[in-house]
């Protein structure tokens, strides 16, 4: 092979690298976006509140395990800020159905479950329909995936 095309195929397999998630690289905690937000700047405590996805607003800010959370109302902040544990979603954020299968994507907001009083967020509405085919099945392998996820 000639020395071209072998250059031509590094950006290739570097761009490959950085899309493979979970398995090449160690995954942050959290999963935010390029804006540093956790779940693309929603507001976790709504989804217990108010039973759907509802947009952060920029005066209802709190950074925790790195990451920025964005809340509707200050009330909803001071909640999550009494136990974070209790309102952020599960696996990070992260689609729960990829930490069940052993790896991670991100995850759609509006794409979320809530199993005994957890959060659980999906890729998109098309893989939650698979999730929620099994949802204890699929919380015990993630369960089991999660830490060694994190680990990599």
């Amino acid at each position: 092979m000639s020395f071209a095309k072998k250059i031509m195929k590094w950006p290739l397999l570097l761009l490959l690298g950085l899309f493979m998630q979970g398995n090449a690289f160690a995954i942050d905690p959290i999963h935010e976006n390029f804006f540093g937000s956790a779940i693309d700047g929603y507001d976790p405590v709504a989804y217990f509140k108010e039973g759907k996805p509802v947009e952060g607003n920029g005066d209802f800010i709190h950074e925790w395990n790195g990451s920025k959370w964005y809340f509707s109302t200050a009330e909803n902040k001071t909640d999550f800020i009494a136990n974070p544990e209790k309102f952020a979603p599960q696996y990070g954020g992260y689609c729960a159905w990829a930490v069940s299968q052993g790896s991670t994507a991100k995850s759609d907001p509006n794409a979320w479950h809530i199993e005994d009083g957890k959060l659980y967020l999906n890729y998109n509405q098309d893989i939650q329909t698979t999730w929620l085919k099994d949802v204890p099945g699929h919380i015990t392998s993630a369960d089991k995936n999660w830490p060694k996820l994190l680990a990599e």
